[in-house]
């Protein structure tokens, strides 16, 4: 698969347009969920491993998208399957009281990986170019001091792409997912979960409400990822229409981050090498031992 075509360049000026929601690969669902995603996932598992005991790098994932475009089951289907100590999964919804007293992106550091981890952000930091732009949430003091209202937005993508590449720098790869969903197929989506009782619980009222701004989302969208796919921390657009193909892209992206940091398990050398000898042979040694009446 060539994943480079799914990628944003940089520097950009892409028409979000441009990128196809689907891919006609509905009809491969079956295939691709039982013979092509099984051992995606097994690869993506062994170098996470890897990459949890080696404990030198760590890896940002953020996923992001209007509701019902595939972010959960994304998280569910691919990344749950990963060893749960080297995971961590934050959410972001509407900041708390005591969140809106810090700067924006405050809340971003509870969700940041530790070396040796892959950090997921179930939407992120960019909600505060994406959703606080559209409903036009910014206020006086958000504005820096030397800055007009309507330069903020131009002043936020600066910072977010500084302050990702100074994760970059130091050991932290940031990979970042937005799911190209169409209005029809959103609605066939929120359409199942208020008819089936068992999904009821995935819907709330105001992703319906969230349809009235669609165009107004498409083009922040399309602004936030001219402005903010850099070399070391890019945007990847997904077919989401696809559910099963969205993952599978998902899955060999991973790969290839993983692949390019190139995690080995640690080798155990010099005087541990031996203490590890002698505990071997005392455990062994162990199976020799009479075992009193």
């Amino acid at each position: 698969m060539d994943i480079e075509k799914y990628r944003v360049p940089v520097k950009s000026e892409i028409k979000l347009k441009s990128y196809p929601t689907s891919e006609d690969k509905k009809k491969d669902n079956d295939d691709i969920r039982d013979n092509v995603i099984p051992g995606l996932v097994s690869e993506l598992k062994e170098l996470h491993l890897k990459l949890h005991a080696e404990e030198k790098k760590g890896i940002l994932v953020v996923l992001q998208a209007l509701d019902a475009a595939g972010k959960d089951e994304t998280i569910s289907y691919i990344f749950s399957n990963l060893n749960a100590q080297g995971l961590k999964t934050t959410s972001f919804k509407k900041p708390s009281d005591e969140e809106s007293k810090h700067d924006y992106m405050w809340r971003l550091h509870d969700g940041l990986p530790a070396r040796g981890e892959i950090g997921i952000l179930n939407r992120s930091y960019y909600e505060e170019v994406i959703v606080t732009r559209v409903h036009n949430l910014i206020k006086d003091f958000h504005v820096p001091d030397d800055k007009k209202k309507e330069e903020i937005w131009d002043v936020r993508y600066r910072q977010i792409n500084n302050y990702e590449q100074y994760l970059h720098e130091n050991g932290f790869h940031v990979v970042k997912f937005f799911f190209n969903m169409s209005k029809d197929e959103q609605r066939e989506r929120l359409l199942e979960r208020m008819k089936d009782p068992k999904k009821n619980w995935e819907f709330s009222f105001n992703d319906v409400k969230e349809r009235e701004y669609w165009n107004e989302y498409q083009q922040t969208f399309e602004h936030m990822l001219n402005q903010t796919s850099t070399s070391h921390s890019p945007w990847y657009i997904l077919p989401a229409d696809d559910e099963w193909h969205a993952r599978r892209l998902v899955s060999e992206i991973m790969i290839s981050v993983l692949q390019e940091i190139s995690p080995e398990f640690p080798e155990i050398t010099g005087e541990d090498k031996e203490t590890l000898k002698e505990y071997i042979k005392k455990l062994e040694d162990e199976k020799n031992e009479e075992v009193p009446e």
